[in-house]
């Protein structure tokens, strides 16, 4: 297994400064690829959720509702790419006309793009991945799911509070689902290892309707946004929109 032996490989530490530079270019290389990919998709809202949940789930209906409301108001719809409440997400966008795009993760167990995406972008290494979900959305809803999807979840709500990125809401759904991730987070502020301001950016809920509001409130009215488009392809560069 070629991955595996690779790893090895990089956890002995330092290696060869050519090794490490040919390790930078191909980062560089994947940013490059993004944001090419990704440039003219408009201000987004990324949804977290596992790949394992099917279509007769109830989580893939919600999630697919959640979408379609929040497309509705004119965001593009990122997600990971994949099966499940990806797709779910993606789906959703695509039943009311809007827009929907993924950046689809390469693993040993190829994960296919799920056919809803009017657009994606492959990606080797899951910390490429996540900078672009963060950078192109102005909120973030996070469904049940894994370990990845709690990872993108901890990524956004560290760089909020560390300021890092503007203040954007994000929005938790299923109360029942999180109940002891949520019990801890209320341990961390009662120990003072975070603050309650850290947490008045966090919507908790089951309603679709609460989140909506959510994000007109902490999104577009904060910030302003708007869905016009401020540049176009330049066609010597090879771009599409």
């Amino acid at each position: 297994m070629p991955e595996v032996k690779s790893e090895i490989k990089f956890l002995r530490g330092p290696q060869s400064r050519w090794l490490e530079f040919k390790f930078t270019v191909k980062v560089m290389i994947e940013f490059i690829r993004g944001f090419r990919a990704l440039h003219f998709v408009g201000p987004c809202v990324a949804f977290f959720g596992s790949a394992r949940f099917e279509e007769n789930h109830p989580y893939y209906e919600k999630a697919r509702k959640a979408a379609s409301e929040v497309a509705k108001l004119g965001f593009t719809i990122m997600t990971g790419g994949g099966q499940g409440l990806m797709e779910a997400a993606n789906r959703g966008a695509k039943d009311v006309g809007g827009r929907s795009v993924g950046c689809n993760i390469v693993l040993p167990m190829e994960q296919m793009p799920n056919e809803y995406l009017d657009k994606w972008v492959r990606i080797r290494y899951f910390f490429v991945r996540k900078t672009l979900l963060i950078k192109y959305s102005f909120a973030f809803i996070v469904l049940p799911g894994g370990f990845g999807t709690l990872d993108e979840f901890f990524e956004a709500l560290t760089l909020t509070q560390t300021k890092k990125i503007n203040q954007f809401p994000i929005i938790v759904f299923d109360k029942v689902f999180h109940r002891e991730l949520l019990e801890h987070i209320e341990t961390m502020k009662r120990e003072m290892t975070i603050s309650g301001d850290d947490l008045n950016l966090i919507l908790v809920t089951d309603s679709i309707d609460e989140a909506i509001q959510f994000i007109k409130d902490n999104s577009i009215a904060r910030y302003g946004l708007v869905s016009e488009r401020k540049s176009s392809p330049v066609p010597w560069l090879l771009e599409h929109s």
